[in-house]
C-alpha cells in the first residue's frame, strides 16, 4: 500500500487502523494482528527508551527502530502494512533544508513510506509544503501535539470555540499543503466528526471518539504495558501486571531448584 490508497478506505466507510511499533517483536505482533498501518511513534521514547516525554527522541533513534520493526515483518513486502515513521522533536521546525534532509533520511534508509509530522504553524506548513512537492507523502497531526508539551501540557485541546475554529482552520490548510491523512488527538468527538465530514482525506482519531474514518493507538497503553493510561485509551488486557506475576512465578520456581 501507498499513502494516497488510503482515500480510497474513507470513500468506501473502511476503517483505517493503526497500531504503534518500536521493535521487531512488537512489528511482528501488529503486523499479524492485521493492521493496516504502523505507526513507528516517538512515543518509544517512553514505551522503550524510558524518556518521560518525546523530546529527547532523535532522527537516528527513529530511523533504528523503524528498520528494526520492519525486520519483524514475516509477510512480503507488498503485503506489509503501510510504515510511517514519526518525524522527532527539531527534526521539522528548523527550517525547509533540514526537513527535506531528515525526512530523506528516513525514507532512503527505512521502509518507511511516509512520515507523521505535529501541528500547522506557519514554518511548519513550509515544510510540510516542501516535503510534499519533494515526493515525500506527509501525515498530518493535530490537537493534543505532544512534542508541544511544554506549552500546550497533556490536557484535552479543542475545549472552547476558538480553539475548535483553529483546530479545523488547520485541518483544512494541512489538507490544501497535500497531506495524506490527519490523526487528531484528544479533541471532542463532535469536532472530529466535523473535521472528518468536511475533509476528502482520512481522519484517524485517537481519543477523538468513534466518527473519525480510523483510529490509532499506542500498542503498549493497549496491551497494559505502562505505568499510567491516557484518558481515551482503557487497556485490553492488563499486560504489565499478567507478565510481572507470570515472571515472578518463574523467578520463585528457579530459585527452588
Amino acid at each position: 500500500m501507498i499513502p494516497s490508497e488510503l482515500i480510497e478506505y474513507k470513500n468506501n466507510s473502511k476503517k483505517i487502523i493503526v497500531l504503534t511499533a518500536w521493535d521487531s517483536i512488537t512489528g511482528s505482533l501488529v503486523e499479524e494482528a492485521g493492521v493496516d498501518i504502523v505507526l513507528v511513534g516517538d512515543s518509544l521514547g517512553m514505551v522503550s527508551l524510558g524518556y518521560k516525554s518525546t523530546l529527547p527522541v532523535t532522527l537516528d533513534n527513529m530511523i533504528d527502530h523503524t528498520n528494526a520493526v520492519c525486520r519483524g515483518f514475516k509477510v512480503h513486502d507488498k503485503k506489509q502494512p503501510l510504515i510511517i515513521c514519526d518525524m522527532p522533536f527539531l527534526s521539522y521546525q528548523c527550517g525547509e533544508d533540514k526537513a527535506v534532509e531528515f525526512a530523506g533520511r528516513i525514507i532512503k534508509e527505512t521502509p518507511a513510506k511516509g512520515v507523521k509530522i505535529e501541528g500547522a504553524e506557519p514554518e511548519i506548513q513550509k515544510a510540510i509544503s516542501r516535503l510534499v512537492r519533494m515526493g515525500i507523502p506527509v501525515m498530518g497531526h493535530l490537537g493534543l501535539t505532544p512534542q508541544s508539551l511544554l506549552n500546550q501540557g497533556l490536557k484535552k485541546q479543542g475545549e472552547n470555540l476558538n480553539s475548535q475554529e483553529q483546530i479545523k482552520k488547520d485541518s483544512q490548510i494541512l489538507e490544501k499543503l497535500g497531506c495524506f491523512s490527519i490523526v487528531l488527538e484528544h479533541i471532542p468527538d463532535f469536532l472530529a466528526r466535523d473535521i472528518k465530514e468536511y475533509l476528502k482525506i482520512p481522519i484517524i482519531g485517537i481519543g477523538a471518539g468513534i466518527h473519525c474514518d480510523g483510529q490509532v493507538r499506542v500498542t503498549a497503553d493497549l496491551l497494559g504495558l505502562t505505568d499510567k493510561q491516557p484518558p481515551f485509551c482503557d487497556p485490553i488486557i492488563n499486560g504489565k501486571k499478567i507478565f510481572t506475576a507470570k515472571l515472578q512465578e518463574w523467578v520463585k520456581s528457579e530459585r527452588l531448584n
